[in-house]
């Protein structure tokens, strides 16, 4: 269990930050803007969890766990773990295959009670189908941040998957939101030229 006795230490007047290896990095880094936008992102999700029906929140919980999970995977770089840096372990939290697998296992539920599109769906509807949306935006923003890291330094391929089958899940759970699509706000291509 996490124990946090001060909530400043002064290590990152400078402009840096500690890592879970040890090592320090600037704040500006890549690997910090893709921590930072997955926290961003895990904002949103509880943001949208608080006008989700019933039902649908304990997985906004599940979620938001997962994307500390996320969080300290990002922190802890894979070459300070050895040539198995990515497998987790008592001391190393890595996103598993598992997590992106309940989320495919979610999605594939949520289609089966969900219309197929026959438009692009504008982000709106109803207040928790809106916030999902926007939750859904926050985690492609993770995904871009996510895959720049990945371009200069060794990411887990899991975390990757994670971060993609979230932002879908996340859509599908916004038209759940939306009367199972029945309210969705559908893309009307050039309607007010």
């Amino acid at each position: 269990m996490v124990k946090l006795n001060k909530i400043y230490t002064r290590t990152g007047d400078g402009g840096t930050t500690g890592l879970v290896d040890g090592s320090r990095c600037a704040k500006h880094s890549a690997r910090i803007e893709a921590i930072g936008a997955v926290d961003e992102a895990n904002s949103a999700v509880g943001f949208a969890a608080l006008a989700l029906a019933d039902d649908a929140r304990p997985n906004a919980v599940r979620i938001q766990n997962d994307l500390f999970d996320l969080g300290a995977d990002l922190a802890t770089p894979a070459d300070s773990m050895g040539a198995d840096g990515f497998a987790p372990s008592e001391m190393v939290l890595r996103i598993v295959p598992a997590q992106a697998e309940w989320l495919e296992a979610e999605i594939d539920a949520a289609t089966a009670r969900l219309q197929p599109l026959r438009s692009f769906v504008l982000p709106g509807g109803t207040e928790a189908a809106a916030r999902t949306h926007l939750a859904r935006a926050s985690v492609r923003r993770a995904e871009r941040a996510m895959t720049a890291l990945a371009a200069h330094e060794p990411v887990n391929p899991a975390a990757l998957v994670y971060i993609n089958r979230l932002s879908d899940y996340l859509f599908q759970l916004a038209r759940l939101q939306n009367d199972a699509g029945q309210g969705d706000v559908t893309w009307v291509p050039g309607a007010n030229r």
